[in-house]
């Protein structure tokens, strides 16, 4: 069964977010997904099959821990797979727990292409105060707080703020599979971003498309703008280019393959 590994978020290897990708003709046993997800002990391990109705390509995600609702990256890698190892015409449609995600060739390139991410525009709330677990070890001061789905984001004052804050990991894990996210104004983007995930087997997560259809949002409203860069500030680091389009988010971002494998089951 052939098996590949993609770093998205990157024109670059060894950058971005390392995804691995399946194309299989029909679901595994969900244990044995969880187990080759664990095995390859990437943030994310993407499995894609054909629609019954060939309209489109079916997408779950795992982590080494668990099933997730939504990933960005890995959806990217997937369709970064699906164009130059199967040759499927673009656009993708695929469609996971979230609804149908489109992706469309953004720019052609023969190690690494850019890609154009349809995704729903993820809904925001805000809240009064963290967590009671992470409250009191959080290490910065809040300049808002507010929740989506299963993570929490928190505004900090600016860039530096989010470079510098230091995570108590012991903490976020108490969380269990709700991911904290720090997030600040920036002058060289429009703002910067870093994902902690700990109780999910991601201390940090490189790169993170999911987050920015709640950030980009959250940030085109505070800044008055539609079209926004965006910078993971994580060691590998990521750019992403965002616009905000009523109910949707899409997001470019390039992939490059990295590895190309055969598992043996």
């Amino acid at each position: 069964m052939q098996i590949f590994q993609v770093d998205a978020f990157t024109a670059e290897l060894f950058k971005g977010n390392p995804a691995a990708v399946m194309v299989l003709d029909n679901w595994l046993d969900e244990q044995l997904m969880q187990h080759i997800a664990m095995e390859n002990n990437l943030s994310e391990t993407a499995f894609v099959k054909p629609r019954e109705n060939q309209d489109g390509w079916d997408i779950r995600w795992f982590t080494p821990t668990h099933e997730v609702s939504f990933c960005g990256h890995a959806t990217l890698a997937s369709a970064h797979i699906l164009n130059t190892e199967y040759q499927a015409p673009m656009p993708l449609r695929l469609f996971g727990e979230v609804g149908e995600l489109r992706v469309e060739l953004h720019q052609a390139h023969e190690t690494a292409p850019s890609y154009l991410l349809d995704f729903p525009n993820v809904s925001y709330e805000f809240i009064d105060s963290l967590p009671a677990e992470i409250a009191a070890s959080f290490g910065a001061t809040p300049i808002a707080i507010f929740k989506s789905y299963e993570n929490y984001f928190v505004e900090l004052e600016d860039e530096a703020a989010v470079r510098n804050f230091e995570p108590d990991f012991e903490a976020l894990a108490k969380l269990g599979t709700d991911g904290v996210i720090v997030t600040g104004r920036s002058k060289e983007f429009d703002f910067v971003s870093r994902y902690f995930l700990p109780g999910g087997g991601i201390d940090e997560d490189p790169v993170t498309g999911s987050i920015h259809t709640t950030l980009a949002p959250y940030w085109a409203k505070k800044l008055n703008e539609t079209e926004l860069e965006a910078h993971q500030a994580s060691k590998r680091g990521g750019n992403l280019t965002c616009h905000v389009r009523d109910d949707r988010v899409h997001i470019v971002g390039c992939a490059t393959t990295f590895m190309r494998g055969r598992l043996c089951l």
